[in-house]
């Protein structure tokens, strides 16, 4: 069984790395890119096949560790 994490910072929330990917890619010619906002992508592999189990620990383990909560949303999904 896998989980899929998607990290994204919220709305307001600066991201200096977002705006370099956005410079870099006017810089290469995409002059049509508007907006970057960059984030992280976790998977986690649990072994057996108790989903609910599974899914209470992903969403544990990004409350507690993997996104900070204050500035940024998580969202996933178990395979």
């Amino acid at each position: 069984m896998k989980a899929k994490i998607h990290i994204t910072l919220k709305n307001g929330v600066l991201d200096p790395q977002g705006k370099a990917i956005e410079g870099a890619l006017r810089h290469l010619g995409f002059n049509d890119v508007a907006q970057v906002r960059q984030g992280k992508y976790v998977e986690v592999e649990f072994p057996g096949s108790d989903a609910k189990k599974a899914h209470d620990a992903v969403d544990a383990m990004c409350r507690k560790l993997l996104a900070n909560t204050v500035i940024e949303n998580y969202r996933f999904e178990v395979e």
